[in-house]
C-alpha cells in the first residue's frame, strides 16, 4: 500500500503497519528492504497532501482547532475526496451517537504496537469509541490498488494498538476496520470480536513479526511484493516469474495442425 505521509512510522519503524501485509506473508523481506534506499514518488506526496486536508477538515468539523495545509498538491479532486471522507465520519459519529451519549472521538492518533511488534507504532486517521464498540477508520487517496477492508493487516495492527490505547478505560467488546477510499468509490467496514482480534495478534502477528525481525522465514511473492523495494533483485520474485513463463510457453500434449503438417514433409 502506497505510505500516507513520511511519519516516524515510515522512517524508523521496520515492521511498519502499513507494509505488514508484505513482511507477513514474506517474513525475510523486512531485513532484506533494509538494503534499498527509501524512495518517494508524486503519488506518494499527493497522498500525504490529501491526509493534510482530511486531518484539517475533520478537524474543523469536530469544532477543535486546525491550521489549514499548505502543500504543493491540490486539486478539485483531491478537495472532494477529503470531503467524502469528512462526511463519512460524521455519518458514523451520527449513528454512535444513537446509543452513546457521548462518542470519543481521536483524529491523527499515535498508537503504541509494540507489545505485539517489537518497535511498532502507527497512526490511525480516526477513532471513535462509543460503548462497547471502537471504530478505526483509514482514509486512502491511492487509485491503483483496491484496498479491502476485511482481514485488512495494517488496521488490524491499529486496532490492536488502539485497544492497547483504551483498555483501562473503557470495555470494549467489538472493533469495526472502515476503509474510506473516495478515488475508487470504494466505503467498506468489518467488524471483528475484540477476543478474535487479540487472537490473531497473540498466534500469528506476534510470532510472524519475530520472525521478520530476525530475517527468519521463506520468502513468498504475492501481490504485497508491488511496492517492495527490493523487488527488482529478488531471486525468489524472478524465480517465480520464470516459473511461470515455462508454465504460460509449455507445449500442449497435442499437435497442432501446422505442426502436424510440417512433420508429414520430414
Amino acid at each position: 500500500k502506497m505510505p500516507k505521509k513520511k511519519t516516524e512510522e515510515g522512517k524508523h519503524s521496520l515492521l511498519a503497519p502499513s507494509s505488514s501485509e508484505r513482511w507477513l506473508h514474506c517474513t525475510p523481506s523486512a531485513l532484506l528492504e533494509v538494503q534499498f534506499p527509501e524512495n518517494t514518488s508524486s503519488a506518494a506526496d499527493e497522498g500525504t497532501a490529501a491526509h493534510a486536508w482530511c486531518e484539517y477538515k475533520l478537524k474543523k468539523a469536530l469544532h477543535k482547532r486546525s491550521k489549514k495545509p499548505v502543500t504543493g498538491y491540490d486539486s478539485d479532486e483531491m478537495q472532494q475526496c477529503s470531503d467524502d471522507y469528512v462526511s463519512y465520519v460524521i455519518e458514523q459519529l451520527e449513528v454512535c451517537k444513537l446509543t452513546c451519549k457521548d462518542p470519543v472521538v481521536l483524529v491523527e492518533q499515535r498508537l503504541d504496537i509494540t507489545s505485539f511488534i517489537p518497535g511498532g507504532f502507527g497512526t490511525a486517521d480516526c477513532i471513535i469509541v462509543a460503548e462497547d464498540t471502537m471504530h478505526i477508520i483509514d482514509f486512502k487517496y491511492g487509485l491503483g490498488v483496491w484496498v479491502n477492508a476485511e482481514n485488512n493487516t495494517q488496521m488490524m495492527c491499529y486496532s490492536l494498538g488502539a485497544l492497547n490505547h483504551f483498555a483501562n478505560l473503557y470495555d470494549i467488546k467489538y472493533v469495526t476496520m472502515h476503509i474510506v477510499q473516495p478515488r475508487r468509490e470504494n466505503v467498506q467496514s468489518w467488524k471483528v470480536t475484540v477476543e478474535e482480534l487479540l487472537e490473531w495478534g497473540n498466534s500469528y502477528l506476534k510470532p510472524r513479526a519475530k520472525m521478520a525481525l530476525n530475517g527468519e522465514g521463506e520468502f513468498h511473492c504475492g501481490s504485497w511484493c508491488h511496492f517492495c523495494r527490493a523487488k527488482v533483485k529478488c531471486r525468489a520474485r524472478a524465480e517465480e516469474k520464470l516459473k511461470l513463463a515455462e508454465y504460460e510457453f509449455k507445449k500442449p500434449p497435442l499437435l497442432a495442425d501446422n505442426e502436424i503438417e510440417d512433420v508429414l514433409k520430414i
